[in-house]
C-alpha cells in the first residue's frame, strides 16, 4: 500500500513542480506589512491561538499560494469552484498575485509552534500515518507527507505536521463529505472517503504532535 502511494504522488510530483517553482517568488518583508489582516485568525507570525485556525508557519510557500488563489477563485464562482470559505473568500478576493506570494514567502519563513499528542493515540496514529489500511484500500499519509509530515513543497502536499488537531480533524471531514474539493485529482477525497470518525480522531491527534 505505501509503494502504490509513493508512485501516485511521485505521478503528481511533476505537474505540480512548474507551479512550485512560479509561487515562491515573494519578498517576505513585504509579506510582513500585508498580513496585519491575517493576525487576528492565524497570529502574528502564523501560530494561531485559535484550534479551528491553521497554523500556517513554516507551511510550503507554494501550498499557501494555492490556497489562497483556491478561495479566491471560490469568491468568483460563488464557492462553486475553487475552495470554499465564507471568511477567506472574502480575504482573499481582493489580493494580487503578488500580495499572495508576499504573504506566502513571510509566512512560511516563520517558525510553526509545536503541539502534542495523547499518549494512547501514538502507537494507533503511527500505525494508520506509517501503514494506512491495505484492506480497506487506505494509502499511508507517509507516502506523501513524509515520516515527519513535513510533506513536499514542489508537489504542493502540505506540512501537516504540528497542526491544530481541531483544524485536522475538519479539513479531513470535509474531503470526505466533499465540502472541500480543491485537492488535486481528487486524491484526498478519496482516501478520506475510506476512514472512520475514529480514523480522522487518531490521525488528527497524532499529527498535531508529530515533527
Amino acid at each position: 500500500m505505501k509503494k502504490l502511494g509513493l508512485l501516485y504522488c511521485f505521478a503528481v510530483l511533476s505537474a505540480n513542480a512548474a507551479f512550485a517553482q512560479e509561487t515562491t517568488a515573494g519578498d517576505p518583508e513585504a509579506g510582513k506589512a500585508k498580513s496585519a489582516a491575517c493576525a487576528a485568525c492565524h497570529g502574528n507570525d502564523g501560530n494561531s491561538m485559535i484550534d479551528m485556525n491553521p497554523k500556517i508557519a513554516g507551511q510550503h510557500a507554494s501550498y499557501l499560494v494555492k490556497q489562497l488563489q483556491d478561495f479566491k477563485t471560490a469568491s468568483q464562482t460563488g464557492g462553486a469552484e475553487g475552495r470554499n470559505n465564507a471568511v477567506m473568500n472574502g480575504f482573499a478576493a481582493g489580493l494580487s498575485e503578488q500580495d499572495m506570494r508576499d504573504l506566502a514567502a513571510y509566512f512560511s519563513s516563520q517558525d510553526m509552534t509545536p503541539g502534542e499528542t495523547p499518549e494512547n493515540m501514538i502507537e494507533p496514529g503511527e500505525a494508520l500515518y506509517r501503514g494506512g489500511d491495505a484492506d480497506r484500500g487506505i494509502t499511508a499519509c507517509i507516502a506523501c507527507h513524509g515520516p515527519r509530515g513535513n510533506g513536499m513543497g514542489l508537489a504542493n502536499f502540505p506540512d501537516i505536521s504540528g497542526q491544530h488537531a481541531t483544524y485536522t480533524k475538519a479539513q479531513l471531514e470535509m474531503f470526505r463529505s466533499g465540502d472541500r474539493a480543491n485537492d488535486l485529482n481528487g486524491m484526498m477525497r478519496d482516501i478520506a472517503a475510506r476512514l472512520t470518525d475514529e480514523d480522522i480522531e487518531v490521525l488528527s491527534q497524532y499529527l498535531s504532535g508529530l515533527h
